[in-house]
């Protein structure tokens, strides 16, 4: 390392990082810096304790990761190539990345299916879960325990580090590092603003939310809580809660909406008992090539391809392809003027809708998905943003068959 390499951050993140700190991190909006920034540190840290002679594991976790490519592992590559020394210390692969040493390696995990898993790893130095705001409180009580490690003299010790936008007070991430945070943290509060690197592309983002999405602006820009207004749709109609579906309920359903672009391919699995929805498995994931959608629908929703999956009538190529391909009962949903409107409206007609925690997709765009309001007068119209909607529109062809009858099953007696 040259001694004249200098290591740009943020200014209010420049003290998060000086002294001993068990726990660092920072919460905030969108264009922060949070993420570049932490990024860059767990490479810095790796080649300051890895030049130390210290050995062990820099763990980069998500609660919910399928993949590489939904992983911290493209900002970690793009923050070491952004310095000549950090690039000379570490060799990176498609999906890799360590020490030319040895010494220092980098994991990608996800909390919520791999937490056991984790507990096993050699030596984690640092901990760094990006996204934390998802993160559930099973998860913290394992991984805090577990990411313990310092060396008999004291010279160094395992850190945990944590970035978030908040979206609920009560949620369990929120709770433990923000409203009550533990001794020995160093956490503040990140927004744009105090990003010296604001690009200019995110400042037009930013003040278009600002006069069009006024009801989700503070959230996504200012870090603020998610408040629901009454534009949004499924407002007090959900939660979120532990179950496994029983012999005796009706489903599953499945629904399948094909992504676009950068919009996700979604699917999702439901049941229905006396009146209450129930949405137990998702499958989401973005830059879906139709050649690997089957093995990741397998994946993430077993045995889907045994069941009826109506999917988006817009795609029939796409239908065509998974039926000659491991999914023969893929069937096109049908769809008419109106159907997005009827399909919201059935989906409030049971008494609750419950989605299981494993559904954090499903769980954020009920949270989220809003009916448009007027700019200038407030007036809430009747038709709903093309937003936040992906796992709804697949639960919507889910249901399509009790949708178009207008009715829902009835009650099974045994």
């Amino acid at each position: 390392m040259s001694s004249k390499a200098t290591i740009e951050l943020p200014p209010k993140l420049i003290p998060v990082f000086q002294g001993q700190s068990r726990y660092r991190g920072s919460y905030g909006g969108r264009g922060s810096g949070k993420t570049r920034s932490f990024a860059l540190m767990t490479a810095v840290d790796g080649y300051r304790l890895g030049r130390a002679g210290i050995k062990g594991s820099m763990l980069c976790a998500r609660e919910h990761l399928n993949s590489l490519d939904e992983s911290s592992m493209e900002e970690v590559k793009q923050a070491i190539a952004s310095q000549k020394w950090l690039m000379d210390y570490y060799e990176m692969g498609e999906k890799f990345i360590r020490s030319r040493d040895g010494r220092i390696k980098y994991i990608f995990s996800g909390l919520r299916h791999n937490i056991q898993g984790i507990k096993s790893k050699a030596r984690i130095l640092r901990a760094w879960i990006d996204e934390a705001e998802a993160v559930s409180e099973a998860a913290w009580r394992t991984l805090i325990p577990t990411v313990r490690d310092q060396a008999p003299d004291g010279v160094w010790k395992s850190e945990i580090w944590l970035t978030w936008n908040p979206e609920a007070e009560e949620s369990p991430t929120n709770q433990r590092f923000r409203v009550s945070p533990p001794e020995n943290s160093n956490i503040v509060e990140l927004n744009w603003r105090d990003n010296p690197w604001f690009p200019g592309t995110l400042e037009e983002e930013r003040l278009n939310d600002m006069q069009n999405r006024p009801d989700t602006y503070d959230h996504i820009w200012e870090g603020a809580y998610l408040v629901i207004t009454d534009a949004q749709i499924f407002k007090d109609k959900f939660e979120i809660d532990e179950f496994e579906p029983r012999p005796d309920w009706h489903g599953p359903y499945h629904g399948l909406d094909f992504g676009f672009s950068q919009d996700p391919t979604a699917a999702v699995q439901s049941y229905i008992h006396n009146n209450v929805l129930y949405i137990r498995r998702e499958a989401v994931k973005r830059k879906l090539e139709i050649d690997q959608t089957p093995q990741f629908l397998a994946g993430e929703i077993p045995q889907i391809a045994m069941h009826q999956v109506r999917a988006d009538s817009a795609r029939p190529e796409s239908i065509s392809y998974l039926r000659h391909h491991g999914m023969p009962r893929v069937q096109a949903a049908k769809k008419g003027q109106g159907s997005v409107e009827d399909g919201i409206e059935h989906i409030k007609s049971y008494d609750r809708v419950v989605i299981h925690p494993d559904c954090s997709e499903t769980a954020r765009e009920f949270r989220l998905y809003s009916y448009k309001v007027d700019r200038l007068s407030g007036d809430i119209l009747p038709k709903p943003l093309d937003m936040h909607n992906h796992c709804i529109d697949a639960l919507r062809y889910a249901l399509e068959p009790m949708i178009r009858l207008k009715t829902r099953p009835r009650v099974r007696f045994l």
